[in-house]
């Protein structure tokens, strides 16, 4: 017999399901409400003042008069809101700020408002209260779940609360969830991320764990951890896991070491959480890419990602959008963030409804050589090489070696494995293939003799755990990028390397 929460969970998911598809069905008129809402309620502020918000009446004035800005450039008003002002990028103060770790600028302070923080919360719900209209399954409600995430602890500055957006979304977890939701408040809030980690492991590995969530990479150490405990796979440890709720990063390369971990197949909802905004999250098991959310207080706006760096690229709307094209994505959201560029690249799956795939970095490319590949077609090649075969990977990265000892440039892969391949240059050959078969410039490098085929250099086990740790960036919601066009995570590497 389903249990009364169960049981609720099925209409208050049909609810909900109908009330996703009144906007997904309706997506231009739900853009243009949303963008006007904006204006409106941002005209008396301090960036709406000097961007003339009063006489924006479409699209092409805000255009003209808003330019795109990344963090850089929207930093003299966050500073001032940081300071304690009020009205400066939306009415009011911000409830808080995220916290996160910035490439250029040091820390970045990202506002929530009390007009944006209900859209990180319901986002994350109405997932998985689709994922229950789809397919019927509710039991999972009466499990246990865990969400692998920051500390909650927060620090007060100026009258404004700040902390990581995972601790800060701890606060929000519905009174319902409390008693189902681990690891406790006080394992959460350990610092430490190997610490907290093997507390973890402890508290959970006698518990009815159902969903489990959190980013690839660091949900990976928690499953190879219980195991190294209790010498089970993860699925005979926990016989009612049976939903996997990811962010962050493309699951593919992990799909294959996740299946050997558990030793069964289970669900997966993906979702597209940032500290900017939740943009999006897949809406149905046998679909590919996420639903764009529209009517969370996001205009969303799209620029061609190879023509992001001309002097005037063109800004489209949803309406434009193509299938299959990698777009930097733009927003202007009721947290103050004003034609934001969040330096994600996004490309569409669908149009009807709108659902994306996240492709990349625009920050993150290689393209020393005027090559421009992204982090989705390194990610593919990965995929199609290892497909069919016992090849599993822990983790990798791409960066290009322009000086090398001998012969001519190339890019270097550096690989962690779980399942090495006999034959490592066959390996890279069929890599290459698919790269050259997906980027006709990196073709054209390679038929001209400008770059050799790539090379791959082997990382020694948990080498990429312990270089995050190295730069104090274990676990929470750090990531290893996928590609760079320096050799800064390659030389940090070396240490790690497996000699050849």
């Amino acid at each position: 017999m389903p249990s009364i929460k169960a049981a609720l969970a099925k209409p208050f998911a049909k609810r909900i399901y109908k009330k996703v598809q009144k906007w997904a069905n309706n997506p231009i008129q739900t853009q243009d409400k949303v963008f006007k809402d904006l204006i409106s309620q941002a005209t008396s502020t301090t960036f709406g003042i000097d961007h003339d918000f009063i006489s924006i009446n479409n699209y092409q004035d805000f255009v003209k008069r808003v330019p795109i800005r990344d963090y850089e450039d929207l930093k003299p008003y966050v500073d001032k809101v940081v300071a304690g002002q009020e009205n400066i990028l939306w009415p009011g103060k911000p409830l808080y700020f995220a916290k996160t770790s910035g490439t250029t600028s040091g820390a970045k302070y990202i506002p929530l408002t009390k007009d944006s923080m209900p859209n990180h919360v319901n986002a994350a719900r109405n997932a998985i209260l689709l994922y229950i209209h789809e397919t019927g399954n509710a039991k999972f409600v009466d499990g246990k779940m865990i969400f692998l995430q920051g500390s909650p602890i927060l620090k007060e500055q100026n009258g404004i609360q700040l902390g990581r957006l995972s601790g800060i979304v701890a606060h929000f977890v519905p009174k319902y969830l409390q008693k189902n939701r681990m690891p406790s408040w006080e394992t959460n809030c350990i610092e430490d991320w190997e610490t907290k980690v093997e507390a973890i492991v402890e508290e959970t590995v006698n518990q009815d764990m159902s969903i489990i969530s959190g980013i690839p990479s660091w949900v990976q150490m928690y499953f190879e951890k219980l195991q190294q405990k209790t010498g089970k796979k993860v699925g005979d440890i926990f016989k009612n896991f049976n939903l996997f709720i990811f962010g962050g990063v493309n699951f593919e390369p992990y799909r294959a070491k996740f299946e050997n971990l558990i030793g069964r197949k289970v669900d997966s909802i993906e979702l597209y959480p940032a500290s900017e905004g939740f943009f999006a999250f897949q809406d149905k098991q046998d679909q590919k890419g996420m639903l764009l959310q529209l009517d969370s207080g996001m205009f969303y706006e799209f620029v061609k990602a190879d023509q992001f760096f001309d002097e005037n690229p063109k800004r489209i709307t949803l309406k434009d959008v193509k299938v299959g094209v990698n777009y930097v994505m733009i927003i202007s959201t009721n947290a103050g963030l004003w034609a934001y560029n969040i330096g994600d690249t996004v490309m569409f799956t669908d149009t009807k409804p709108y659902r994306v795939i996240v492709s990349g970095r625009i920050k993150h490319f290689i393209s020393a050589f005027g090559e421009h590949v992204i982090g989705k077609e390194v990610e593919q090649a990965m995929k199609e090489a290892t497909e069919g075969t016992n090849i599993s990977i822990n983790e990798f990265t791409v960066a290009p070696q322009i000086n090398p000892e001998s012969g001519l440039p190339y890019h270097e892969w550096f690989i962690e494995f779980e399942n090495e391949p006999e034959d490592i240059s066959a390996l890279a050959k069929k890599i290459d293939n698919s790269l050259q078969k997906q980027n006709s410039y990196y073709l054209d490098l390679i038929e001209g003799k400008v770059l050799q085929p790539l090379k791959i250099s082997k990382v020694n086990k948990n080498g990429f755990q312990n270089y995050m740790k190295s730069i104090g960036k274990l676990g929470g919601q750090n990531k290893i990028p996928r590609l760079a066009n320096d050799r800064k995570i390659a030389d940090a590497l070396k240490p790690h390397i497996l000699a050849k």
